[in-house]
């Protein structure tokens, strides 16, 4: 498919909404709006007993203690997507990690948006010395490793329900 037009209808802090028209492949012409998002990250930190996750007010949804995984938007110019990993987990957990790896891309919802959510393993965990954003209300919860399933049936943010079970299927695995 081709994008044949584009127009930005609004632009803020957070993201960007057009108006694009696309060629299909049959020739037909499809008009979509679409939300703009410069994408995520999202971590899985973990240490030999605990999963650290967040709660903190959503307010587009309406739950003011959503439990999800340490994440944030890429929005540094310059910054690599792990360096803004790096800095989240810092940011979000006061904790620093040693070893990283990618665990998957995916789109958070592509109906209508362009975001994505780079999710990473982020483990050999120690404290850092990162200074929380103060507009944020986060509250850090160590959650036991070895109730995953707990986790699960609790969440209801999507990047973390994706990430959630990609940890417990490499944990069956003895890959985390």
């Amino acid at each position: 498919m081709d994008r044949i037009s584009s127009k930005v209808v609004y632009e803020g802090p957070i993201a960007t909404v057009r108006e694009d028209t696309f060629r299909l492949s049959d020739g037909s012409v499809s008009e979509r709006e679409v939300v703009g998002h410069p994408g995520a990250v999202a971590m899985l930190a973990h240490d030999d007993q605990h999963l650290y996750l967040v709660r903190q007010p959503r307010e587009a949804v309406g739950d003011e203690s959503l439990l999800e995984l340490p994440a944030g938007k890429l929005d540094v110019e310059g910054e690599s997507e792990l360096e803004c990993a790096r800095r989240e987990l810092g940011e979000e957990i006061g904790k620093a990690a040693a070893q990283w790896r990618e665990i998957k891309r995916f789109y958070t919802s592509p109906g209508f948006a362009d975001e994505q959510t780079i999710l990473f393993l982020a483990t050999d965990l120690s404290d850092s010395d990162a200074e929380p954003d103060d507009s944020e209300r986060i509250e850090i919860v160590r959650w036991p490793l070895s109730d995953l399933d707990g986790a699960i049936d609790e969440c209801r943010d999507a990047k973390s329900l994706v990430g959630l079970m990609l940890l417990r299927e490499l944990r069956r695995s003895n890959d985390a």
